[in-house]
This record gives C-alpha cells, structure tokens and sequence, in this order.
C-alpha cells in the first residue's frame, strides 16, 4: 500500500506540475507561453522576464516529469521545489497563506509534498525500481547546492531589480509642500 500512495502522490503533484510547466513553455492548457510568463516574470522583479520563465517552466515541467515517472530519484522534486520556493517568495510574498487571498497556500502544499517525496523515494511502481536506477549521494548534493544557488541568484537579480526601480523612480512631493504650493504659489499670472 506504501508505494501505491508514493505513487498516487508523484502521479498527480508530479502530473499536475509538468503540465503548469507547460503552460509557460509552450502555451499548453491555456498556458500564457513564454512571452506572458516572461512578462509575469518581470512585474515580480525577475529580469530578464523570458529566461527566468523558461527557467521555471523547465523546473516545472522537468522536475514535475520525473517526479511523475519516478525517475532519477530525488532530483525531479527538488526541481520542483526550487520553483514553488520562487513562486512562494515572489508571487505570493506578504499576502494571507490562503489561496483565495492570493497565497502560498498550494506552492507550500506543492513543497511539502515534493520534499515528503524527496526524502521518501519513488517506491517500487516507478521507472527507477524498473531499471534499478539509484542516484549517487554526490549528484543528489550537487542538485540542492544548484538549486540553492539558483534561488539565490534570483532572489539577487531580484533585490537589485527592485533596488534599481525604487532609485530611478522620483520620491512623491510630500503633502505638506503639495499644500504649500497651493496656499503660496510662487509666481501669480498676470492679470489681462
């Protein structure tokens, strides 16, 4: 029974993740394709907007793929996570954990079941038990110091991005000299 849940659970996180990731590579299922999600990139900071779309989408639609199969262990749903950790942190940063208040209530879920799964294996119904794959240790590390290098890196380019807007753009009059102008206007027309 264990690894008929293990594999329910990959079926349809993993399933419904590659087809999100498809909806931003390649338009499928209503998707907004790679220039919508790039242009959705660069409203949350993330520039250039295209190539981290396609770098979520990748991470989406890759990591959900494998997740799904069971293939290649741990490294499908720590792709995943790494695009559910932007999506929680950007998208849905600061608003109610509810997702009817626009938060991070599925990409938390997503994560605690992908990390559930990651620590787990894919059980016995799955490509890696058929072909007896079993991912080295080192490749395992070498995923999480990537995928921790990539959050970083966006998180960075994000910081800056948003840095850089707040300094090119003018700081808003204050009222008090708004009022000012109103009360004592510097050069009167003259009169016809």
């Amino acid at each position: 029974m264990r690894d008929f849940s293990l594999f329910l659970l990959r079926a349809t996180v993993g399933g419904l993740l590659a087809g999100h990731g498809a909806q931003k590579l390649f338009g499928s299922f209503d998707g907004p394709g790679p220039e919508g999600a790039g242009e959705s990139m660069e409203r949350l900071g993330l520039k250039p907007g295209r190539r981290w779309a396609m770098l979520a989408g990748l991470a989406e639609f890759g990591g959900g793929s494998l997740t799904a199969m069971g293939f290649l262990g741990p490294l499908g749903p720590m792709a995943s996570i790494a695009s559910m950790f932007m999506a929680a942190t950007t998208a849905h940063w600061g608003k109610p954990i509810w997702v009817t208040s626009g938060g991070a209530e599925l990409p938390v879920t997503n994560m605690a079941v992908l990390g559930s799964l990651a620590l787990a294996g894919p059980g016995r119904i799955s490509m890696d038990q058929l072909f007896g794959i079993r991912v080295p240790w080192w490749m395992t590390a070498l995923m999480i110091l990537g995928t921790a290098g990539g959050i970083g890196a966006a998180h960075i380019s994000r910081q800056s991005m948003v840095g850089a807007r707040r300094q090119s753009t003018p700081e808003p009059e204050s009222a008090t000299n708004a009022q000012a102008d109103i009360l004592e206007p510097t050069a009167l027309p003259k009169a016809a």
